[in-house]
């Protein structure tokens, strides 16, 4: 997800202290409503992690069993580490002296795959969680794929348990279901919560990071250590894919990864992988904002779900008299490359065009709801679920399943976080630059978009794919939009333009009747496109003519 500026304050809430934990709570529940008062009760942090162990099965509890915490040993050729008295293999890398992996083996959302999670260390003062899924269907083969959403300061597992992972979260809170059209269908999968501060990652120091490429060093670094550790996945093509604000988040780590990769062809190490970067997945997101900030009102006055009934009436000509001033702020941005900048015409652009289409009530990530922002009703994120996925995340059992303290609270999205790159005009800056050297070098390119999405609607994603200078351009540009029909129902689900072979090397997808979260509204349609995709298997039969 991605929040204008102006919608930050709508999205704070209030801290909750919980005095006693209400009727009707599971044993679960109320664990955690009894941590959430140890202030009240008199009992230390230490000593609610000491009970960590309570959610742990027998055979760690005994490997655990007179250790101390921090205390490191090997076994079978492997390190492990006891902390916050839970168990860990324990991960190093000569050339990454400051990183480190902590990993267990949880059983959680879908047994019946392999499954890795816990946390990747930066240093002493950052602490980053992933949880890695095995494709249902031969992993062995399976391309690799990190999914990261957006915010920015949105937990990756907001997109694992709300669109795309292997089990969704129902009832709410209380459990997970089977999901069968889940990405780890024909794909390993690595969901990772990043930067800082995200979901279940979090800073020893109240250390942050508030800029698109500090957050990709970080992210590269972590796929080195993963890699190395779990190199039956390290040949397979590996493809980053990124929501909303991962629309920015994705090219700036590609490009990280395209660098390292080609200083290897230089300088070879045997100690490194080269990462097969594929592809790059650009989920409903936010990458070059002169353009899409310039299609707003074309949606909202223009689009399919159009937001008022006269195209020409005052609300829309108010929208677009608007426009010129936000594309000169923002060029400004790209010119400068400053915060100074980038600030002011994030500033703007939110409030001046977003503002007034916050005030419809209508949801913006999909313009055929309303939105009662209520806790009682969609909540301040206009989904409901988003709570949901913080009670089942806040379950202790669950907690110490996946590696993470049962002290620890999460939250599916982090205000400060956003807050932090809002003021550091991260949003602003031009990331469609980082993207023709890859694409020319054979880094594929996907952009999709839901056709109900206002906050990054496909109008302005297709526009910028269109002018985006690769090799490729011409080609796209004489592309008329065919249908794409899903391989399992035979539906037409939206349109394709791509350029290239295969699946494309450059390729625009809008999706029919889904908003910003296109795997929570159309999960079949998702579905068929990321195995085509993957599998670089042309979307539609009909040929591409101008």
């Amino acid at each position: 997800m991605i929040f204008p500026l102006l919608s930050v304050l709508l999205l704070i809430s209030s801290p909750r202290i919980v005095y006693s934990a209400p009727p009707g709570l599971g044993q679960d529940n109320i664990a955690q409503a009894v941590f959430n008062q140890r202030p009240l009760l008199g009992i230390s942090g230490d000593e609610f992690r000491d009970a960590a162990s309570e959610w742990l099965d027998d055979a760690k509890k005994a490997i655990l069993k007179g250790k101390k915490n921090m205390e490191k040993w090997f076994h079978d050729g492997k390190e492990y580490i006891k902390q916050d008295n839970l168990l860990y293999e324990f991960v190093t890398h000569s050339d990454f002296q400051e990183y480190d992996l902590r990993v267990t083996e949880p059983k959680l959302c879908d047994p019946s795959v392999k499954q890795y999670s816990g946390y990747f260390d930066v240093a002493e003062d950052k602490h980053l969680f992933f949880w890695f899924f095995e494709s249902r269907t031969a992993p062995a083969d399976a391309p690799l794929i990190l999914w990261l959403n957006g915010g920015p300061g949105c937990s990756s597992s907001t997109g694992l348990l709300f669109e795309l992972g292997p089990c969704s979260v129902q009832n709410e809170g209380h459990n997970v279901t089977h999901n069968p059209y889940s990405w780890n269908t024909h794909a390993n999968i690595i969901f990772l919560d990043q930067p800082v501060n995200v979901g279940y990652s979090y800073a020893e120091d109240g250390t942050t990071v508030s800029t698109s490429p500090v957050a990709g060093k970080d992210v590269y670094a972590f796929l080195e250590l993963f890699l190395n550790r779990y190199p039956q996945y390290s040949k397979a093509p590996f493809h980053i894919a990124a929501e909303s604000y991962g629309g920015t988040y994705a090219p700036n780590f590609a490009n990280i990864i395209f660098k390292a990769n080609k200083e290897l062809q230089v300088a070879p190490n045997p100690k490194l992988k080269h990462i097969n970067l594929a592809s790059v997945v650009l989920a409903t997101g936010l990458t070059d904002p002169y353009t899409q900030m310039g299609s707003v009102a074309d949606y909202v006055c223009d689009g399919p779900y159009p937001v008022y009934d006269d195209p020409d009436g005052p609300q829309c000509a108010a929208l677009r008299s608007k426009i010129p001033t936000c594309q000169r702020l923002i060029k400004a941005c790209y010119n400068f490359n400053s915060k100074f900048t980038c600030v002011p015409a994030t500033a703007y652009c939110n409030s001046q065009l977003f503002g007034p289409l916050m005030q419809t009530g209508l949801n913006p990530y999909d313009v055929r709801l309303k939105c009662d922002r209520s806790e009682t009703k969609d909540g301040p994120l206009c989904y409901k679920q988003m709570g949901w996925i913080e009670t089942w995340l806040n379950d202790p059992s669950n907690k110490a399943a996946l590696g993470v303290n049962p002290s620890r609270t999460f939250e599916s999205c982090n205000m400060q976080v956003n807050q932090a790159f809002t003021l550091n005009g991260d949003g602003m800056h031009n990331s469609a630059l980082l993207l023709p050297e890859l694409v020319d070098a054979g880094v594929r390119l996907l952009v999709y978009a839901g056709n109900a999405d206002m906050m990054c609607n496909y109008i302005g994603n297709e526009r910028w794919l269109g002018e985006l200078q690769t090799k490729f351009q011409e080609e796209f540009s004489e592309s008329e939009p065919v249908p794409w029909v899903t391989a399992q129902s035979g539906h037409t689900v939206g349109e394709v333009r791509s350029a290239g072979s295969g699946a494309g090397n450059v390729t625009f997808v809008t999706i029919y009747e889904a908003g910003h979260m296109v795997p929570y509204d159309q999960p079949e349609a998702a579905l068929d496109l990321i195995t085509r995709w993957i599998m670089d298997t042309p979307l539609s039969s009909e040929p591409n003519s101008a």
